[in-house]
């Protein structure tokens, strides 16, 4: 606009001096001016006319993890041809997404996809797509929006467990059985050669044509034990950076322990104490799944209320059968006794604890070693109390961890 003011002052500069002298000279610099502004201004109006754009996004929601793809078409169904425009998606993804400058011919196309990796849990933004064009002496341009916003959900990484068994509740049928059953249940867990007496509802038909043997599956008994996860997001307990803070390993170990049991048909509810306590009942299932990840990505750790408090307050929800999994960064014992008292209810308990002198390398000196005393001292209160606790900070896999 600045630049638009100093032209145009220059211009009437120009006249008046021309009309008030009579040099042909001065006229001459009206007359080309006048050329070129007029030019520049009908190429910049008509260098969005007869353009179609768009974008088409792989995917809307992702892990961490993930690489997004992004393919971007600019076509020109007109003879005239652009020598200049300017592709962008403005969008609330870290780091952002690459622009494009491009020319085109007369009845031209172009498309590029873009790719970028999710390196951040949440919810963003795509914006429509800006497409700008201006003459090439920088006096006017011109902008159009081009299809609409979408919002894409980044899901927590998930790692796997392959070794992670989950401590039954103290009552009997809460343990799930490992032996082979006759019954037709949901979890089939391997295929076996066909014997004789096999109904044929048995038969594993995709590794049967595969093989060109008959080939019948195996089923175990489905798992009983539910499984409640309370997840700590207590604000002073934040340490770290990144995909290596408390937070997102608490949460990455949440989403992975979830996705498990879920797998394994249990039922599983959550509780998460940030800026307000958040619960989502128990159930199975995908679309409980779908719950737990979708709060997993917008959680942060904002809260305030003691880890103590919310095991009291959350104590109708664990019913006789349950398997309580409290994740916490904290170093203070007071939650230990309250945990403790769920197994008198019949209620199974296992704590995550994230090792604060893994998360803070500046410390040094007394302080780490302070800190290394009070994680000792938490680890011999819960066992003591004989609550299975494992100990998880961001270097290690939590599948190297997280093994019972």
């Amino acid at each position: 606009m600045v630049r638009r003011l100093q032209l145009l002052g220059l211009a009437i500069v120009l006249a008046v001096a021309a009309f008030s002298t009579g040099y042909s000279f001065l006229f001459f610099l009206v007359y080309l001016g006048l050329i070129i502004g007029g030019g520049s201004y009908i190429v910049t109006r008509m260098g969005l006319a007869d353009l179609e754009a768009g974008y088409a996004v792989s995917q809307l929601t992702g892990h961490v993890g993930d690489r997004l793809r992004i393919t971007y078409t600019v076509r020109n169904t007109g003879r005239l041809p652009k020598p200049w425009l300017e592709v962008h998606n403005p969008t609330s993804l870290p780091g952002g997404l690459p622009g494009r400058a491009l020319s085109l011919g007369g009845r031209a196309e172009r498309s590029w996809m873009v790719r970028t990796a999710l390196a951040q849990r949440g919810h963003f933004r795509i914006d429509p797509l800006q497409v700008r064009t201006g003459d090439p002496f920088g006096f006017f341009e011109a902008s159009a929006g081009v299809g609409h916003g979408i919002t894409l959900v980044v899901y927590p990484r998930i790692d796997a467990l392959p070794f992670w068994r989950l401590p039954p509740a103290s009552i009997e049928g809460a343990n799930a059985s490992p032996e082979r059953t006759l019954q037709t249940t949901p979890l089939a867990t391997t295929v076996r050669p066909y014997a004789p007496g096999d109904a044929m509802n048995r038969i594993a038909w995709r590794t049967t044509a595969r093989s060109g043997e008959i080939f019948v599956k195996e089923f175990e008994l489905e798992q009983t034990t539910d499984v409640w996860l309370i997840l700590d997001l207590d604000d002073e307990l934040e340490l770290g950076e990144g995909e290596s803070s408390t937070t997102e390993v608490a949460v990455r170990a949440a989403a992975s322990i979830a996705d498990k049991a879920i797998r394994e048909n249990r039922s599983v509810g959550l509780t998460a104490s940030g800026h307000r306590t958040t619960v989502i009942p128990a159930d199975r299932g995908a679309r409980q799944r779908l719950k737990i990840l979708q709060l997993l990505a917008a959680v942060e750790a904002d809260g305030s209320t003691p880890l103590d408090e919310v095991l009291v307050t959350g104590l109708t929800r664990l019913r006789r059968g349950m398997t309580a999994v409290v994740i916490t960064a904290t170093q203070d014992p007071s939650f230990v006794r309250p945990l403790a008292s769920l197994r008198s209810r019949g209620v199974g308990v296992v704590v995550i604890s994230l090792d604060q002198s893994q998360f803070e390398p500046a410390w040094a000196g007394g302080d780490a070693e302070a800190v290394r005393q009070r994680s000792r001292a938490l680890r011999h209160t819960l066992t003591e109390f004989e609550i299975p606790t494992y100990v998880i900070g961001p270097v290690r896999r939590l599948g190297e961890v997280l093994v019972a």
